[in-house]
Formats: C-alpha cells, structure tokens, sequence
C-alpha cells in the first residue's frame, strides 16, 4: 500500500464510512486536532524520563486514536465497532484517578503559574493547550451532529491532567512553578 493516493489532490478527504468531505469540514477539523494532540504527546514522551509517566501518556494517545476513530466515522455516534474503539465513560474515571493520585504529591496551588519548567513539564503545558483546542472543536462539531458525550467529557479532563502532569514532571524534576 502506498502512503499517497491522490484522492485528497483536490481538497476532499474520505472518512470511515467512505463520504467524501472537505478537508476543512467541522469534523476533520475535529479529528485532526485530537491526532495533533497525540502526535505532542509523542514529543512529550521523547523527553520524559520517569517510566510512570510515559506509561499514561502512551494509554492516553491510546484513547485518543478511540477518539479520533469515533470522530472520523459518522456512524460510530454511539457503539464502537470492536474493542479498540469502544470509548466508555470508565476513561474518564482513570484520568481522574491519576489527576488525584499526583495531586496528593504537589503542593497546593494558590495562583496561576506561568507553563514552563522542565522541557517535558513545558511541553506538557503546551500539549494542555492543543488538548483545549480540541475540546473547542469537538464542542462545535457536536453543534452539527451526535457525538458521544463521554468524548467531550474525557476531552476537558485530559486538559486537566495533562496540568497536573506537567506540575508534576516539573515538581519530580526540582523545577520552580513560577507564579504570575
């Protein structure tokens, strides 16, 4: 199989269930950030040194290609075709464990930081943003059609723990939270 196939030449691109769309239609758009957010998270991983933590972020970008699958195929608005993309509301419970669990080793946080600190703390405040701008467009592509709520829902709490994540990175490396 060849990498190029020229059928996207002319702006169009095809989804799951074969419907050829506009290459910046709402749910390519939307797809396309979440496959951003886990390509990030693939450069976060080259720069994280705790075991621990490449293990979530390699379950995450996990449940993100889940995520990109339902949002790339119109017809998987509610059941998953095999196990792989089955995405239930228990991901969402996980992320929030592990926000949790590395809540507990941080300090309290009493202002607003300023992202940085290590190079994977910094790049995880970044992966935070792009998991943002995700959220905003799976948000407007549920204003056109069905999406599964848990989506929207494990979506907004992984910006959450990629937070706590890069807090705790940073924290774990000895590198100072500067406040604003």
């Amino acid at each position: 199989m060849k990498i190029y196939t020229k059928t996207g030449d002319k702006g169009e691109t095809g989804l799951f269930d074969g419907t050829r769309v506009p290459k910046d239609a709402t749910r390519v758009d939307a797809y396309g950030a979440v496959d951003e957010l886990n390509a990030v998270l693939g450069g976060v991983i080259a720069f994280v040194e705790d075991p621990e933590f490449a293990g979530i972020l390699h379950e995450i970008q996990r449940d993100l290609f889940a995520v990109g699958a339902r949002l790339a195929d119109p017809r998987l608005a509610r059941e998953g075709r095999s196990e792989k993309d089955r995405f239930e509301g228990d991901r969402v419970t996980r992320l929030e464990s592990v926000i949790d669990r590395l809540e507990a080793e941080l300090p309290p946080l009493r202002r607003f930081i300023l992202p940085g600190g290590s190079r994977a703390g910094a790049l995880l405040h970044l992966a935070r943003t792009v998991c943002r701008r995700a959220e905003r467009r799976i948000v407007t592509l549920a204003r056109e059609t069905e999406i599964q709520p848990v989506v929207i829902t494990y979506i907004n709490r992984l910006s959450d723990l990629l937070f706590v994540l890069a807090r705790a990175v940073n924290h774990r490396a000895g590198a100072e939270e500067v406040p604003w």
